[in-house]
């Protein structure tokens, strides 16, 4: 099965409610008895592949992997980082949290910032929200113009090209979350005080633009969906599923790299070490 296909974003993409809902691999799919706990343990099985991977990927330093987290407040970028990458070598991986910019990096292009952040060779980086939000919360609040996101959707696909004709494997991750699902999520962090660190007011007037933010990703993603920097769409409502088709998508990703341990070296075999 290709899960990279099931799950690719298509050119007229529209979300939907329901889609953010949908349980398409795994035990969920099949319907089986106790398909949650099987599905968490498939996950963690996927996990464990990809940090096996991971120490081809670095020895081999031939690629480099950009993992971009996109998704509404509660979608599950940091439970998705946690699941899927969790077991990867710290030593050969970050992850990249972009906050409001400081002024310096206002000083700047919008991309200036991004550009530092993105993984050098054998290197795994993963974004948790990247420089598609200066063409999703600045368009929504019309920070920018119609014209002036479409001229960064531009700036967009070609630092990404820019990137992967470098060596960098980029794959997109949409966590599609359902108004619904983000309600319950939301108040459950208001009720629970241990989660209230999660908490930020501001989410609930974003939350407002619900509809508007929906329309914002719709056409960033048609917009930057390419070959060398595909968006896949994830239903994460549930987080056992959105947590199982990542991991899938992301280790049939490497499988398909066919990445090799650097040659060895035969004359290293008469070396002896020192008492």
């Amino acid at each position: 099965m290709k899960y990279a296909e099931m799950f690719r974003a298509p050119d007229n993409l529209t979300l939907r409610e329901d889609d953010a809902a949908l349980r398409r691999l795994g035990a969920a799919a099949a319907g089986v008895p106790d398909a949650k706990q099987l599905d968490k343990e498939l996950t963690r099985e996927l996990a464990q592949q990809i940090a096996e991977w991971q120490d081809v990927f670095t020895a081999s330093r031939s690629k480099k992997l950009l993992i971009i987290l996109q998704g509404m407040d509660t979608s599950g970028k940091d439970g998705t980082v946690k699941a899927v990458f969790g077991d990867i070598n710290p030593l050969g991986a970050r992850t990249v949290a972009f906050k409001a910019p400081t002024q310096q990096e206002k000083d700047h292009d919008y991309l200036w910032r991004i550009h530092q952040a993105v993984p050098g060779a054998g290197e795994i980086v993963i974004f948790n929200r990247s420089h598609y939000e200066d063409v999703l919360i600045t368009r929504v609040h019309d920070w920018i113009s119609a014209q002036e996101c479409e001229q960064r959707y531009g700036h967009i696909r070609d630092f990404e090209r820019m990137l992967a004709d470098t060596g960098t494997v980029i794959l997109k991750f949409f966590l599609h979350i359902s108004k619904a699902e983000q309600k319950q999520r939301l108040e459950e962090r208001l009720k629970d005080p241990q989660k209230h660190w999660k908490f930020d007011p501001s989410d609930l007037a974003e939350r407002e633009y619900w509809d508007t933010y929906q329309r914002a990703y719709e056409n960033a993603i048609r917009a930057t969906n390419t070959p060398h920097a595909p968006w896949f769409v994830i239903p994460a409502d549930s987080k056992t599923q959105r947590n199982l088709v990542i991991a899938h998508i992301v280790r049939e990703i490497l499988d398909n790299l066919q990445l090799q341990y650097p040659a060895p070296h035969p004359e290293y075999a008469s070396l002896r070490v020192p008492a």
